[in-house]
């Protein structure tokens, strides 16, 4: 019976899915926008379908932050984040930009990296708390200036999950926060991600190891492929 009871509710293998497939959507419409408004001569489906993918990354902040509480190896963790933060940039810049390269924007693997090393910091030097503080603000700077994938809010988000794992509501509430301040209206569709969160069991679920981190430059290629060669919405 009590076996039963834990394993009720959503698996963090099974939030990585939704959040992946949500990621999808919502790239999709990014790279493919131009062409879904004038294939449906409406800006309603791309707004819906990039609406859908704002539950992604509030998702992906509460798995690092998981993944980093519970992980055996918190720099091995740290490096295989930054690792694939590198080998995306390229697909991403395909993707997003039309190019090898662009300085303008970074991906969110920069992002998580960031925010890793802000919860880092702040746990390291919790007997000198001002340090902490100031060194995790130098972080949120950081993700400003490179212009990673959801910026500094982004890194803030990853700190208030990480400050308020415990407390469901200070958590939510934080997000909302950060989504008024340094979002748009359409951000605050992200809060709908808290539902499938708050029935996240502890349990890891089954896992591929590695999928994600190879889906995410993999989908960005393919993406970029069919858009380079107008396979999509093309009749």
């Amino acid at each position: 019976m009590d076996n039963t009871v834990k394993t009720r509710g959503i698996s963090g293998a099974g939030l990585k899915w939704l959040a992946m497939a949500t990621m999808l959507i919502d790239h999709c419409a990014a790279v493919f926008g131009y062409k879904i408004i004038t294939y449906f001569h409406s800006i309603v489906p791309y707004t819906c379908l990039r609406g859908i993918g704002r539950l992604a990354f509030p998702i992906f902040c509460f798995l690092l932050v998981e993944g980093y509480v519970h992980t055996s190896n918190r720099i091995k963790y740290g490096v295989r984040l930054f690792l694939f933060a590198i080998i995306s940039e390229i697909p991403f810049d395909l993707a997003f930009n039309g190019s090898w390269l662009n300085w303008n924007s970074q991906n969110v693997f920069f992002t998580l990296t960031l925010g890793l090393i802000a919860i880092f910091v702040l746990e390291y030097f919790q007997s000198n708390p001002w340090i902490g503080r100031v060194l995790a603000c130098g972080v949120v700077l950081a993700a400003e200036l490179f212009h990673t994938d959801y910026s500094g809010a982004g890194v803030v988000l990853i700190v208030g999950f990480y400050i308020f794992r415990e407390k469901e509501i200070y958590r939510i509430l934080c997000a909302f926060l950060v989504l008024v301040v340094f979002g748009n209206v359409l951000e605050i569709v992200a809060l709908l991600a808290f539902l499938p969160i708050h029935f996240y069991n502890g349990e890891r679920g089954w896992q591929i190891k590695y999928f994600f981190y190879i889906f995410y430059p993999a989908h960005l290629i393919l993406l970029w492929w069919l858009h380079s060669q107008n396979l999509v919405l093309r009749w």
